[in-house]
């Protein structure tokens, strides 16, 4: 069961990624991600060196589905 009210992420609950790969699969910029931090649920985003780490139900809380042909566009599909 997952407990949103935690104030750190769980990595053995949540997919964590970096906030680059994040916006690459999510066809976003990262100055995108960087304006909209303080809407991500608590939890979700956490600033490590001069990058963020985000979990996957982070960014599809604020931006939604990751870009629709970012799986294929990978495999050369």
């Amino acid at each position: 069961m997952i407990n949103l009210e935690k104030s750190e992420p769980d990595l053995m609950t949540y997919k964590i990624m970096e906030s680059s790969k994040a916006c690459e699969e999510w066809g976003i910029h990262t100055s995108t991600l960087r304006k909209r931090i303080q809407d991500f649920p608590k939890g979700t985003i956490r600033k490590i060196g001069n990058s963020y780490a985000v979990t996957r139900r982070g960014m599809f809380s604020v931006f939604g589905v990751p870009k629709e042909n970012y799986y294929n566009e990978r495999s050369g599909s």
